[in-house]
């Protein structure tokens, strides 16, 4: 039976680490502090500059820009976290955002979203939104081309990564590429990864379905395609990089979405990780597998951003 690559072995052995609801004994705040502990862990390559978060804010929501060089003009991708919703915060990812723009060669500007369950949906989907048109309307003053111009998410950043580019489709402003890594995709939380990975795997279901109920705290939002991504209409969407990992409970859905954007005509490069688990390319000090996952994420981002708006770019 395939196993998790044995680079994973400390961790997995450690029942700790297992990712599930806050108990009584531990808060919500605790949780998050424990989770940004761990994901901080990776090193944090030298950029152009890093702009902090308090130079720029779109209606109160912090952002951070990570410049590769000094091109006065270049594509910019906005970067959405991941944490179910609940976790993970600017810091979190600040390693990852790094590492996309220097492989990349754009502009990445990583949004400080309201969590859940303070701020359910929709609200953390406003804010999204909110700090794309930002990029929009500070494009110039930023050096960014306002023509290519990007959304990236992971898990749970990534549902909200293609929210907000279905949004901006319909609004008339579509973005030009869609990044996706392991993303959450469906509150039912039923596929057959689920059951696989139940336990032992780093991410739990259980853990997912807390997150889901955090987001959703409207019982009816569930049938929302803004939240359950799957069953809106996937038609326009821009060409799409999207990564799944071997033993991760959202694998599955994450490549039914991916077969739903082909069906819809969507240009989409898919790949499964081997040996991977869950939030794995954020994770460089345990595997190189992240680098080279930042790296398919990154040649999308170049592929689709280089090309003229409008232009027909394949994704490699």
């Amino acid at each position: 039976m395939p196993v998790p690559d044995p680079c994973f072995q400390a961790l997995l052995a450690d029942p700790r680490n297992e990712l599930r609801p806050p108990s009584s004994r531990v808060s919500l705040a605790d949780l998050r502090a424990g989770n940004k502990a761990f994901l901080t862990q990776a090193p944090a390559a030298p950029l152009h500059a890093v702009e902090p978060a308090a130079t720029a804010a779109a209606n109160g929501i912090a952002l951070r820009l990570y410049r590769p060089c000094a091109d006065p003009t270049l594509p910019a991708v906005l970067f959405l976290h991941g944490g179910g919703f609940v976790l993970g915060d600017l810091d979190t990812h600040d390693a990852m955002c790094r590492t996309l723009a220097a492989n990349s060669g754009a502009i990445v500007i990583a949004a400080d979203y309201r969590r859940a369950p303070e701020t359910p949906f929709p609200g953390p989907l406003e804010d999204c939104l909110q700090a794309l048109q930002w990029m929009r309307t500070n494009a110039k003053r930023l050096g960014v081309d306002a023509h290519r111009i990007g959304v990236c998410g992971d898990s749970a950043g990534g549902n909200l990564a293609i929210a907000t580019a279905l949004q901006a489709r319909d609004r008339h402003q579509p973005v030009q590429h869609l990044a996706l890594l392991y993303p959450m995709i469906d509150p039912a939380c039923t596929s057959a990864s689920m059951q696989e990975f139940n336990a032992g795997f780093l991410l739990t279901p259980i853990a997912l379905r807390w997150f889901w109920n955090s987001y959703l705290a409207d019982p009816e939002s569930v049938n929302d395609p803004r939240a359950s991504v799957m069953q809106a209409a996937l038609a326009g969407l821009p060409p799409t990089t999207l990564l799944t990992a071997e033993f991760d409970p959202l694998r599955d859905e994450g490549e039914a979405f991916a077969e739903s954007l082909r069906a819809a005509g969507v240009n989409v490069a898919a790949k499964r990780y081997a040996g991977m688990i869950h939030g794995f390319a954020g994770m460089p000090q345990l595997t190189p597998a992240a680098a080279l996952a930042l790296e398919d994420i990154a040649a999308g981002m170049r592929a689709a951003l280089a090309a003229p708006a409008g232009a027909q770019r394949k994704v490699p």
